[in-house]
């Protein structure tokens, strides 16, 4: 910053410089501040994905389907709060989710009544689906996020 001045230049004309730029430097902070905090709707949507990886990793082997159900409850709570965050942004995204994370559940549910491969195999194809509209989602909210 030489303004015009030598290196050293008058002591006053460098404070008035000092101000200046701090006073820029926090208008410009203030502006990029809110900028750089991400959406509620971005926030639920993490926390949507946080709980699809939990159901995608739950060890149906070892944990059994209870857990997969408790995990499944802990997407519906999540992906209720991202459709208040995100009002009537992404509305047609939210419900293919929705709708996947509803023919899981009713997949575990039938899995659990009649254990079977051929109904474990309709959960395996249910989270596979799950993944695919939480894909979708996400590509929708790129520009968000």
């Amino acid at each position: 910053m030489t303004c015009g001045h030598r290196r050293g230049g008058h002591p006053s004309a460098m404070r008035r410089m000092t101000w200046v730029s701090a006073g820029a430097a926090l208008v410009l902070l203030g502006a990029g501040g809110c900028g750089s905090d991400s959406p509620a709707v971005c926030d639920g949507f993490d926390q949507v994905q946080n709980s699809i990886n939990q159901v995608k990793n739950t060890n149906v082997s070892e944990n059994g389907l209870t857990q997969l159900k408790t995990n499944l409850q802990a997407l519906q709570t999540n992906l209720q709060r991202l459709k208040v965050d995100a009002k009537t942004q992404f509305t047609t995204q939210l419900s293919s989710v929705q709708a996947a994370a509803d023919q899981l559940k009713a997949s575990v549910d039938s899995a659990k009544t009649t254990p079977s491969a051929a109904t474990l195999g309709n959960v395996r194809t249910a989270v596979a689906g799950l993944g695919t509209s939480l894909q979708q989602l996400g590509d929708s909210m790129s520009g968000t996020c």
